[in-house]
C-alpha cells in the first residue's frame, strides 16, 4: 500500500514539474517574441511587404504613361508574361546575363586570389605591416560611385593618367581617341580591374583573420616534412580558409548580378559602347543589375520586378549548386 502511495506521489510530482516547466517555457517563449517583435515589425514593413508586393507587381503591366496621381490604378494583370518575354524573346536580357557572367569571371577568381595572396603576405612579420593592411583595406571604405568616378578620370582619353603614361612611356596611342572604357573589348575588363582593387581589401581582412587562427604547429610540421611555401599554401591554408572562399564566391555572384553603381559611374549612364549580339545592337556593359535599373528608370515597374526575381532565382541556384557540389564534396572527402 505504501509503495502505491509513493508511486502516485512520484507521478503527481512529475506532473506538477512538467506542468510548471511548460508554463515556464511558454513564458520564456513569449518573452523572446516580445524582444524580437520590434525587429519583426520593421522587417515586415520595410522588407517583407516590399518583396511580396514586388512579386505582385511583376505579374502586372505598368509603364511611365500610367496615371501619376494614381500610379497603379491602370495596372493590367498579365501573369507570367514578363518572365516569358525575358526568357524566350528579349535578347538584351540574355546579353545582360552573358555580360554579368563575363564580369563575374573577371572579378570573382581574381579578387579571391589577390585577397588570399595579400593576406598570406601580410600575415608575416614585416615592417609597417599595419600600414599596408590599412592601405589595402582603405579603398573598400570609399563609396562605389566615388571609386567609379576616380577611375573614370584615370581611364579618360588624352588627359587621363593611364593614357598619358601609355603615350609618353610606351608610345601606345591606340586608346587616345576612345579611351580605355570606350573600346568594347576592354570596357568590362577595366571596370572589373577597378572593382577588384577596391574590394580585395575586404577579402584580405577576412582571410587574414582566419589564417591567424590556424595553429602554427601545422605549418611547423609541414616544414619538418620539407613542404615548400606553395605546398603549405595549397595543402594547408587554402583548405582551412574554404568557408571564407565560399562566402566571397556567393558575395561575388550577387555583386555580378546586381552590378549597377560602377556601370552607372564609369560609363556615364550609357552602358558602354555598342556591339552586335544575335542581330541586335546592345551595350557591352549592360549588366543585369544595370538592365534592371534602366527598365525601372523608364517606368516599366512590372518588368523591373520580374527581372529582380529572375536574378534572385539565378543567384540562389548558383550559390546552392556551388555549396552542394564543392563544399559537401570536400566534407565527404
Amino acid at each position: 500500500m505504501q509503495i502505491k502511495k509513493n508511486i502516485l506521489q512520484l507521478l503527481l510530482d512529475r506532473y506538477n514539474y512538467f506542468k510548471g516547466g511548460t508554463a515556464m517555457r511558454r513564458q520564456e517563449i513569449m518573452t523572446g517574441y516580445l524582444f524580437i517583435a520590434p525587429f519583426m515589425l520593421v522587417f515586415l514593413v520595410f522588407l517583407g511587404f516590399p518583396i511580396l508586393y514586388s512579386f505582385y507587381l511583376s505579374l502586372h503591366e505598368t509603364s511611365i504613361y500610367s496615371d501619376w496621381y494614381n500610379i497603379f490604378a491602370d495596372m493590367n494583370f498579365v501573369g507570367f508574361a514578363h518572365y516569358a518575354e525575358f526568357i524566350f524573346q528579349d535578347r538584351n536580357f540574355w546579353w545582360s546575363l552573358i555580360s554579368s557572367l563575363i564580369y563575374g569571371i573577371l572579378t570573382i577568381p581574381t579578387g579571391i586570389a589577390l585577397s588570399l595572396i595579400t593576406a598570406v603576405i601580410l600575415t608575416n612579420k614585416i615592417r609597417m605591416v599595419s600600414f599596408f593592411r590599412s592601405s589595402f583595406f582603405l579603398p573598400y571604405v570609399f563609396d562605389m560611385f566615388v571609386v567609379g568616378v576616380i577611375w573614370t578620370f584615370l581611364y579618360a582619353p588624352r588627359y587621363g593618367l593611364i593614357d598619358t603614361i601609355l603615350n609618353n612611356a610606351f608610345n601606345i596611342t591606340y586608346f587616345s581617341e576612345t579611351g580605355l572604357l570606350g573600346n568594347p573589348l576592354f570596357t568590362l575588363p577595366f571596370i572589373a580591374l577597378a572593382i577588384v582593387l577596391r574590394n580585395m581589401g575586404f577579402g584580405m581582412i577576412l582571410y587574414l583573420t582566419t589564417i591567424q587562427t590556424i595553429p602554427p604547429s601545422i605549418y611547423q610540421a609541414a616544414e619538418v616534412d620539407g613542404a615548400s611555401w606553395w605546398q603549405k599554401l595549397w595543402h594547408i591554408t587554402v583548405p582551412l580558409v574554404k568557408p571564407i572562399t565560399f562566402l566571397l564566391i556567393v558575395m561575388g555572384v550577387i555583386a555580378a548580378l546586381n552590378a549597377f553603381t560602377e556601370i552607372y559611374a564609369m560609363t556615364e549612364n550609357t552602358g558602354g559602347p555598342t556591339i552586335e549580339f544575335a542581330e541586335e545592337t546592345v551595350r557591352v556593359a549592360n549588366l543585369s543589375g544595370y538592365f534592371l535599373y534602366r527598365n525601372f528608370e523608364d517606368g516599366f515597374y512590372g518588368r523591373a520586378a520580374a527581372i529582380s526575381f529572375i536574378l534572385l532565382v539565378i543567384g540562389a541556384t548558383i550559390s546552392f549548386a556551388y555549396y552542394f557540389l564543392f563544399t559537401r564534396k570536400g566534407e565527404n572527402a
